[in-house]
């Protein structure tokens, strides 16, 4: 059969019924092949390499690299569609197609084959098209909700926004609306772009609140924003909020002594009254708690942070009233269940607490931990692992899907095969999210694999949601550093989750997560030459590297371990600063009251799997325990006692 050069992947489709390639091996030399002669443009050669590659899992991958940059083939496209529209590629292949539609302004192909989607572009190019096919003003009407962002739009919006701009419908306070926006969130290049769209006695306004952005102590001048009658209320609250991040106690007097000389939406100033209470307590001032009090408004987070303002007062009768605040469902929360049985135990009332410390010690996490420790109660720790039916995991494997993502993964392309793991994973039931966590398992996708679980909403399976890998690099470097390998363990599991590849948005790198900078200094001071930051990325050197800062940390802060661990994910500079005033402070409470959401989860959350790590390797459970193993309590282990140290003043 004869295939001519503009037809390759309707050949390919004719194809589909035959079965080439002798094993899976050969398959992929054949595929690598392929891509090659793909990249190189050389079409026939792609064609002949490609009929092997039939029945291969990443046959459509490749039918998909060749359509993306052959559009115009409308019957190859539409083909590829309807016989692949359960894999990836599919929605992939639909985007690139839209955008060549719609570039080649075929607005009635586009509306017929347009599909929802969360990509800003296609859907700026949708209205277009409506627009362009008669419906004007429901494009109008989509087109302002999409105008109004605080970010900057595609390129591919800007026909869209021409319409608008040249629209009735395009208003001043619509500009304002977005104005706002913008520099709410700090991008001031879009606010700059939209003040030129003012009339010049607005862009007179505009420059106001673009000084007051960028020098809000000019709020302080109680003449410099007596002019601006129509905007200057929210300027001054602009100005507020944003010296609020460098001068709080500055910004709270400003707020107070002027708020009443303007006139300000009564949504706005709520907003800014819980911004300044919330930032009090996260500042550790005192007052906090009063100031939180007064917020005509509250939420679940201002109730929490109420209760974590009395508790730096270490108030008691004031913890109990922010206690009794919490909603009935707040309540049942174990952390809250051992906050109050604290306070009952603090007010004399040892019966109540006992009560709800042992009802709050049910629960396997950090407060439950807690809670056991106060009653003298061993942990709880609740193993019940998933169970599998008969082949119901090498059905999974052998579904398509996950076939495309092994495949991808043994070809060393990582990115996208976990970007098709999560494809296939988000389209099971919960409970077949449980079967694909064992499967990320047997591969040793030790991440994958627990998030796949906390997906499924199972917590139970404690083999899978431990993993105990690279257990001599652990043991080695805790021995070495005087450390307690459990730590170790509890900061890789929140740090990576095991996965020695990851890299976080800073450039945090590695199962421990170090920074270029610090594995430099830490290099330095083991006297070790530095090659690259790609080191980190290497097992031996990273929990080498990790393990030597975390004693390092350790050190610094006198032993105290909430303190470390605190540092270690904040950085030292902040916990310093943290530090109490005059008095020791209760470590329970120094934790509760961490002002960064994610440091205080994160310490609770070391500790919690530190604990689970020191009760699943002794006894009944080795270091490669089973899923049948039921964690033996040892007595002698670890304590959660043992690591919540009084934290000593500044």
């Amino acid at each position: 059969m004869k295939c001519l050069r503009g037809k390759i992947l309707w050949c390919l489709f004719l194809f589909s019924g035959a079965v080439f390639g002798d094993t899976l091996n050969q398959q992929r030399n054949d595929f690598l092949q392929a891509e090659q002669l793909l990249a190189q443009g050389n079409n026939a050669a792609f064609l002949d390499a490609s009929t092997a590659l039939i029945d291969y899992p990443l046959y459509p991958y490749l039918q998909y690299l060749w359509l993306k940059d052959n559009l115009q083939q409308n019957s190859q496209v539409l083909a590829f569609l309807r016989s692949y529209k359960e894999t990836r590629y599919a929605g992939l292949l639909r985007s690139a197609w839209l955008d060549y539609l719609a570039r080649n302004e075929r607005w009635s192909d586009f509306i017929q084959h347009y599909q929802a989607t969360s990509n800003t572009a296609i859907e700026c190019q949708h209205k277009l098209a409506i627009y362009k096919t008669g419906n004007k003003q429901l494009a109008l009407n989509a087109a302002k909700r999409l105008w109004v962002s605080a970010s900057s739009l595609p390129q591919a919006c800007d026909p869209l926004w021409s319409i608008l701009m040249n629209s009735p419908d395009f208003t001043p306070e619509l500009i304002w609306q977005r104005f706002e926006l913008a520099l709410n969130k700090d991008n001031v290049s879009l606010a700059e772009y939209l003040r030129r769209l003012l009339s010049e006695a607005d862009q007179d306004v505009a420059d106001v609140w673009l000084q007051v952005h960028q020098k809000p102590a000019l709020i302080a001048d109680s003449t410099f924003l007596t002019k601006y009658n129509q905007q200057s209320g929210r300027i001054f609250v602009h100005g507020v909020d944003r010296l609020a991040k460098s001068d709080l106690r500055q910004a709270i007097r400003l707020w107070d002594a002027g708020k009443q000389d303007f006139r300000i939406d009564s949504q706005l100033s709520i907003h800014l009254e819980r911004r300044l209470a919330l930032g009090m307590a996260y500042s550790r001032y005192p007052g906090a708690y009063y100031r939180l009090s007064q917020l005509p408004v509250v939420d679940a987070e201002v109730n929490e942070w109420k209760v974590r303002a009395a508790l730096l007062e270490q108030n008691w009768p004031h913890i109990a009233g922010a206690l009794e605040n919490l909603t009935a469902e707040q309540r049942q929360d174990p952390k809250w269940q051992y906050w109050q049985a604290r306070t009952l135990e603090k007010n004399g009332s040892s019966e109540q607490a006992q009560a709800l410390y042992n009802k709050a010690a049910e629960d396997r996490s950090f407060y439950g931990f807690l809670a056991a420790d106060r009653v003298g109660k061993p942990y709880r720790f609740a193993n019940n692992p998933v169970l599998l039916k008969k082949n119901e995991l090498e059905s999974l494997a052998n579904e398509t899907d996950f076939k495309v993502a092994r495949e991808l993964n043994l070809l060393n392309r990582d990115a996208e095969a976990k970007r098709q793991w999560w494809y296939a994973v988000n389209k099971l039931s919960k409970e077949r999210r449980r079967v694909a966590a064992k499967l990320a398992q047997r591969w040793h996708w030790d991440q994958l694999a627990i998030i796949t679980l906390v997906k499924a909403d199972y917590w139970d399976d404690l083999a899978l949601r431990f993993p105990v890998s690279y257990s001599d690099q652990i043991h080695n470097n805790a021995t070495h550093n005087n450390l307690d390998p459990s730590l170790v363990f509890g900061l890789i599991r929140q740090e990576s989750i095991f996965n020695k590849d990851a890299e976080s948005a800073v450039g945090a790198r590695g199962l421990m997560q170090i920074m270029p900078k610090t594995g430099m200094q830490i290099a330095r001071e083991l006297q070790e030459k530095w090659q690259s930051d790609q080191r980190l990325f290497n097992p031996d050197v990273n929990v080498r590297y990790g393990a030597y800062y975390y004693k390092k940390l350790l050190d610094r802060f006198q032993g105290h371990f909430a303190l470390a661990v605190a540092a270690y994910n904040a950085g030292p500079g902040r916990v310093a600063r943290w530090l109490p005033d005059g008095n020791t402070m209760p470590a329970d409470i120094w934790i509760e009251t961490i002002p960064f959401k994610e440091t205080r989860k994160y310490v609770a959350a070391v500790f919690y799997h530190a604990i689970i790590y020191q009760k699943i390797m002794p006894g009944n459970c080795s270091m490669h325990y089973s899923a049948s193993c039921t964690p033996a309590v040892d007595p002698e282990g670890l304590k959660m006692k043992q690591l919540m140290l009084d934290v000593l003043p500044g």
